[in-house]
């Protein structure tokens, strides 16, 4: 049987850009113009995707989500096994099951409130499978302790067990965590071994792939031109995106960003690139896909609601007006009002005039949102709930209206780690404005009293495990913040 645990691969170049990145300033930048950016070439969208305007997504093993996802009448849905997931055999194993059965449509739950068996109905959504990223290795499979790619793994899994026959349309993978061009080149000749191993035409696996690293911003164009053959689209991550910003930019002062949830949806850094993704992805035929809106709407809560459905309606709005094609929410009662908000199936045939095709795409973020110790206390609960969610098994956890997954934790941990660093140049204050020294002391008070909370509200069911686990979670978030551990594992 396969290792219980996933071990880390390595990406040593881009480590060491990351290391060098505040110390001489090694920072991504535009690639030197070539065939990628200066020759025609361009992409055709088949028919079978050409409408995404809300692509849903959710954990793949999760069955009841993923039929119910199926269901909801959103023209994409994206089943996960990535940072939505948790990271761990047996939950692999299960969504690889129930990708496989979705795919052919045989996937089904047990509706514990109505009673009755609940299946998939007929529709023509697309249905895309996130496998996990290139930075990760997966152990126990191959003898000798020899460690092989997630991803190839992941795919493989998929590609090797799913009958041609019965599916919609071909069989379609979400690329996550790419860093480079140079990855692209990678997926596409996984994708012809796979292709021609199973006696399929070369280009039968199609996919769409996520921007959410900072070097990648700088290359995507390149990264389309080496997946022409199959991609059909690229989707700004936005949470990933941010975390992987603050990370290039710790040592920065002036990147110590406010609150998260004070920064605005169009703030700079993610404007540009909204504006960037669309210009290249029109120009060469392919769709330009949005980010998630972490507000989750409720059903009990019709304050919180409202709250989060206007935030959606508002979030989507702008990408709709920056000419993206779609965007990704995760509950089914957000479908309607995202794909409102795209006046046609796809904006390909429209592009913003006078875009920048070298853009600064690090504007620091002078003047947004404010810096509070509120906002901290809230940091610290975020990754002790979230640390504790997964240590039961879950990948995302939805904390105090917000859907948290590991993109929003590591934006968290990254948050408190510049508050502590950067404290005398950005200063954080409390109710009153008086400014609040940030220091190791207060990062394991703000925590501590995290944990204890939490405890504390056990008996009300808000949070899976037990007082130990909290402990544990408590601890372990302290210690990725100290050690500097922010990368996507």
């Amino acid at each position: 049987m396969p290792s219980a645990t996933f071990r880390r691969g390595s990406r040593p170049a881009g480590h060491e850009r990351l290391v060098r990145a505040p110390r001489d300033g090694g920072q991504p930048d535009h690639l030197p113009p070539s065939a990628a950016t200066d020759s025609a070439w361009s992409i055709t969208v088949p028919a079978w995707c050409a409408d995404q305007r809300n692509q849903m997504t959710g954990p793949a093993d999760d069955a009841e989500l993923v039929v119910k996802m199926l269901n909801s009448g959103a023209p994409g849905v994206m089943l996960d096994l990535e940072d939505s997931m948790a990271n761990a055999w047996p939950n692999l194993l299960l969504g690889v099951s129930n990708i496989l059965q979705a795919l052919e449509g045989r996937l089904t739950y047990e509706d514990r409130k109505r009673g009755g068996t609940v299946g998939i109905a007929a529709s023509d959504v697309a249905v895309w499978s996130r496998v996990r990223g290139l930075h990760l290795s997966q152990a126990g499979v191959l003898p000798g302790g020899e460690v092989i790619s997630a991803s190839l793994f992941d795919l493989c899994l998929i590609a090797y067990q799913v009958e041609p026959a019965q599916l919609r349309h071909p069989l379609a993978i979400y690329i996550p965590k790419s860093e480079s061009a140079e990855e692209a080149v990678w997926w596409r000749e996984v994708f012809q071994a796979v292709a021609a191993a199973r006696g399929w035409p070369h280009d039968a696996i199609r996919c769409m792939a996520l921007v959410e690293s900072h070097p990648l911003a700088y290359q995507m164009e390149e990264f389309l031109y080496e997946l022409r053959e199959h991609i059909v689209g690229l989707n700004l991550g936005r949470w990933d995106y941010m975390a992987s910003l603050i990370h290039w930019n710790l040592m920065d002062p002036q990147w110590v960003l406010p609150d998260r949830n004070t920064i605005p949806h169009d703030v700079p850094f993610f404007q540009r690139l909204r504006h960037l993704l669309v210009d290249i992805c029109h120009r060469r035929g392919a769709l330009a896909i949005g980010g998630m809106t972490a507000l989750y709407p409720s059903r009990t809560d019709a304050a919180l609601n409202a709250r989060a459905l206007e935030a959606l309606e508002r979030d989507k709005r702008n990408e709709a007006a920056c000419f993206m094609d779609g965007a990704w929410t995760g509950h089914p009662d957000q479908n309607a009002i995202a794909v409102a908000q795209f006046p046609s199936p796809n904006q390909l045939s429209r592009r913003l005039q006078g875009i920048e095709r070298r853009p600064d795409l690090r504007p620091a973020p002078v003047g947004v949102g404010t810096r509070t110790l509120a906002g901290t206390h809230a940091a610290a609960r975020t990754v002790v709930r979230y640390r504790n969610g997964v240590l039961a098994g879950r990948g995302a956890s939805l904390l105090e209206g917000y859907m948290e997954d590991l993109a929003t934790d590591r934006i968290y941990r990254l948050m408190l780690a510049q508050r502590v660093r950067h404290s005398a140049a950005a200063p954080v204050v409390d109710a009153n404005g008086v400014a609040v020294p940030h220091d190791e002391a207060l990062l394991a008070q703000v925590l501590d009293a995290a944990c204890a909370e939490r405890i504390d509200a056990l008996p009300r069911g808000e949070d899976p495990g037990d007082a130990a686990s909290l402990r544990t979670a408590r601890q372990q978030s302290g210690t990725l913040i100290r050690d500097g551990r922010f990368d996507p594992i």
